[in-house]
């Protein structure tokens, strides 16, 4: 299966997007959405590289399952992930699981994937297997690539440096902005992070308030409509 949403105002709830090629089949969507102010409420997405494809517009996942390898969130949305579930899968050999890879080519753009009130975890074929495996929160598909995760567990998969480059370059390492806010679990520590000009330690709630569903959706003018539950603000 791969689903694509276009549109406005689209809403899932209850469903499962699965995409079954497994992971030697390589970039494998199990959900493209460009809806705009859409909206996955109790969804389950699961794939293995690129499994959901946030491509534009704003999006909205609630108490969502999703599950992949090799940049399984990418997209250049606006999107808020609120109370999820992110599970890295068992990727190949060789590979290190990407958790995002955002898409933003211009600096002017309010774009950018957050994560707020979310697990990140192993699912259970990487469990017995984590230590074998790297998993980043991240990394720059494009020059100004956008993150943010906040007040999110991370589980010790996570790598003590947080965001891996683009293969062997520093590429885009001093446009991007990748922010950490008030995360916590054995994953979460940012002693060790990466160096790079774009990576932010963030402490101001006003800072972190950019990427909360009012700041980067302006959620409560759309979501109420959509009878799903919804933090506006951190």
């Amino acid at each position: 299966l791969n689903s694509g949403i276009d549109g406005l105002h689209f809403i899932a709830r209850d469903i499962t997007f699965q995409n079954t090629a497994g992971p030697h089949k390589g970039q494998a969507v199990a959900l493209r959405s460009a809806s705009d102010l859409s909206v996955f409420y109790r969804c389950a997405i699961s794939g293995y590289q690129d499994t959901l494809m946030t491509h534009a517009q704003r999006q909205f996942y609630r108490q969502c399952y999703i599950y992949g390898t090799v940049d399984f969130i990418f997209g250049n949305a606006a999107v808020v992930f609120q109370n999820c579930n992110i599970f890295a899968r068992k990727p190949l050999d060789g590979q290190a699981n990407m958790i995002t890879a955002q898409g933003r080519g211009d600096p002017f753009q309010n774009t950018g994937i957050s994560f707020h009130n979310c697990q990140i975890r192993a699912a259970s074929d990487l469990k017995d297997v984590v230590d074998k495996y790297n998993t980043f929160l991240g990394r720059p598909w494009q020059q100004y690539s956008r993150v943010m995760v906040m007040k999110t567990f991370m589980d010790t998969l996570v790598s003590p440096l947080g965001w891996s480059p683009w293969g062997d370059t520093d590429f885009a390492q001093d446009t991007l902005y990748y922010g950490e806010y008030e995360n916590y679990g054995p994953g979460a520590s940012t002693k060790e992070r990466v160096k790079w000009p774009g990576y932010h330690v963030i402490t101001s709630p006003n800072e972190a308030s950019k990427f909360t569903v009012t700041g980067l959706l302006a959620g409560p003018t759309w979501l109420a409509t959509a009878t799903v539950p919804f933090t506006s603000g951190l």
